[in-house]
């Protein structure tokens, strides 16, 4: 069963940046799509952006802006997720969560698709 664990959160101010890391333990191929998701005050759990581990093929939630970029290091079980020109409504708890993958590439699903999801990283971007 694969389990999944963020870090990199952080308190930043407008227009700063934070990369977030998630590593993945027991993963027994490269057939997983793995997403990451945010949790801000008073709104439901969102996806943003998911990736093929295999393939490296990203997926972007049509709400997204190009601030974000997630990326893999497959040496190192490890999705990343870029964040840039931070705004004080990205402030939430970032989460990230795996799927199995059927076909070599991933769209981004639902939360309710995910599994293995780590206890997520505070972001909070101040004004």
């Amino acid at each position: 069963q694969v389990r999944l664990m963020e870090s990199g959160g952080g308190s930043v101010n407008t227009g700063g940046s934070l990369q977030l890391s998630c590593v993945g333990f027991g993963w027994t191929d490269d057939d997983y799509c793995v997403g990451w998701f945010r949790e801000r005050p008073r709104k439901e759990r969102e996806g943003l952006a998911v990736i093929h581990m295999g393939v490296g093929k990203m997926t972007y939630a049509d709400s997204v802006e190009d601030r974000l970029t997630i990326s893999r290091d497959r040496s190192k079980s490890t999705v990343y997720l870029q964040m840039d020109s931070l705004k004080p409504d990205d402030t939430g708890v970032y989460y990230c969560a795996a799927r199995h993958a059927l076909f070599p590439g991933c769209s981004m699903g639902y939360v309710g698709q995910y599994s293995g999801w780590g206890q997520g990283t505070q972001v909070t971007v101040s004004s």
